[in-house]
């Protein structure tokens, strides 16, 4: 899911800065030219054209490689190489059934319903942040409103499905696993629906006209988004929905079912499936548990909502994420406690890392710089910016703690959770791998963007706060 790095650069005055309480020379830039690009060169437009055509049937050929072929991703292959046509393939492909359907549709309109739902968790629970808060600056100079309840919604999914599990019976736990081939095309239609309605919509009715972008491409627009924070209605935000809700949301569900299926085959859960699903749950608990702070990271503040998001939050999260744990049904694997205890650390190291960098940051900015970290007042450089809106709005850079050793830690954690997922199923197949593969090139690749992004946003701040922290994920390395 590839987005161009090709804005324009801004134009460069000088202007006094503060760092530290020293003055220094700084650049002022144009208003509204960092975020997505304007305009789209030969080489992104067929990459975008690729992504469109090949990333759902990626997903579909693991699918069938799991289904078909104990997980095997050579199976496919070796079947046309020794004879059999593509037309053989696809007759492996799953069925759309009405049970999918029922389904998917039932997931979605709760999900729906529990999105509307005024949080309470946070008058329960003094250091969650859920209920109404404010968004980010947008370059047009735009803050919305927005109803964070995600916790909520996991926990009553969650008592639910197990409460149907172990006293209800209301339905089969395995109902997902048992449906995840009809489940896909269910998927891939709304994903696809959503982010064409959405094109249309940035176009008819937008919410904030001024965010939108539009390039010289509609195959790009398409994939990568026009408005930046489409909704219906005052509360009905796409990116925060399809973000969170269904797909995360779904995910330990989806595990759960795995673990279900697999004691409904095998008579047992292994140990490899039950430290996946708690390594993951902790993951998506954290995701929902700081939903308020996500509100300020790149998915919401910088990324148009188009099809990278609405297909992928529908398609590519809930099937390309738990690969895991699908191979584990298929592919039971009981792992030494050597092996178990190796891979826990790696996970809750990674966890601690990701959290840690993520909450210096945010300690930081809520106190505007007044604090400690890691035992000392915090370095930073004082830079501005300018919105779309003409507006010059002030940011500081910080230099210290994890944000000292490298520019993008809080990837490097998430890389090393996301290694312990693979590191769980064992060593008998490649599919379950792709994962840390994908997640290392998602997260290089974001690197890139933010980084040109910022280059853009803050000008020569930027290049002396590199010059400062040279490393971007990997300290003395890269």
């Amino acid at each position: 899911m590839a987005q161009t790095r090709s804005a324009a650069k801004a134009n460069q005055s000088s202007e006094t800065q503060v760092v530290n309480g020293k003055t220094t020379e700084t650049a002022d830039q144009k208003p509204g030219e960092w975020g997505r690009a304007w305009e789209v060169d030969l080489f992104s437009y067929l990459s975008v054209l690729g992504l469109l055509i090949f990333a759902p049937v990626l997903v579909f050929y693991f699918f069938v490689s799991c289904d078909k072929y104990q997980c095997a991703l050579s199976g496919p292959i070796l079947d046309l190489y020794h004879g059999k046509t593509l037309y053989d393939l696809w007759q492996k492909v799953p069925s759309m059934t009405l049970s999918a359907w029922k389904v998917g549709l039932t997931w979605l309109t709760f999900q729906i319903l529990l999105y509307h739902t005024p949080d309470v968790l946070h008058h329960i629970l003094p250091s969650y942040k859920g209920g109404v808060r404010l968004g980010a600056v947008t370059p047009a100079g735009n803050q919305m409103w927005y109803l964070v309840n995600g916790l909520q919604a996991w926990v009553i999914t969650h008592a639910l499905w197990f409460a149907n599990a172990f006293y209800f019976g209301w339905f089969s736990p395995t109902v997902i696993f048992d449906n995840w081939g009809g489940l896909l095309w269910v998927a891939n239609i709304t994903g696809n629906f959503v982010a064409m309605f959405s094109m249309v919509k940035a176009y008819l009715f937008p919410t904030c006209a001024g965010d939108r972008k539009f390039s010289n491409n509609l195959f790009y627009d398409y994939m990568m988004g026009i408005e930046l924070n489409p909704r219906i209605g005052k509360w009905f935000d796409f990116k925060l929905f399809f973000n969170g809700r269904p797909g995360i949301v779904a995910w330990t569900l989806i595990n759960l079912s795995c673990a279900w299926k697999q004691y409904e085959l095998y008579g047992t859960v292994t140990n490899s499936m039950i430290l996946l699903n708690v390594l993951q749950s902790i993951y998506v608990v954290d995701y929902f548990w700081n939903e308020s702070w996500y509100l300020h990271t790149i998915d919401i503040c910088h990324d148009h909502f188009g099809w990278y998001l609405g297909w992928g939050d529908c398609v590519w999260l809930p099937y390309m994420y738990t690969l895991q744990s699908l191979y584990l049904v298929y592919n039971p694997v009981e792992l030494s406690m050597i092996h178990c205890c190796v891979v826990l650390t790696l996970g809750l190291a990674g966890y601690y890392i990701f959290r840690d960098v993520n909450f210096q940051k945010d300690y930081f900015r809520s106190n505007d710089g007044n604090c400690i970290i890691w035992g000392k007042k915090p370095e930073f450089i004082q830079c501005s910016y300018l919105s779309s809106d003409g507006k010059k709005r002030q940011n500081k850079l910080l230099l210290s703690g994890w944000w000292g050793v490298a520019r993008h830690m809080n990837y490097t954690g998430d890389l090393m959770g996301s290694l312990s997922y693979c590191l769980a199923t064992g060593f008998g197949h490649v599919l379950p791998y792709f994962y840390i593969v994908f997640m290392t090139i998602l997260l290089v690749h974001r690197c890139l963007r933010d980084e040109h992004r910022c280059s853009c946003k803050y000008g020569k701040d930027w290049d002396r706060y590199i010059s400062r922290v040279r490393y971007r994920l990997l300290p003395g390395i890269f």
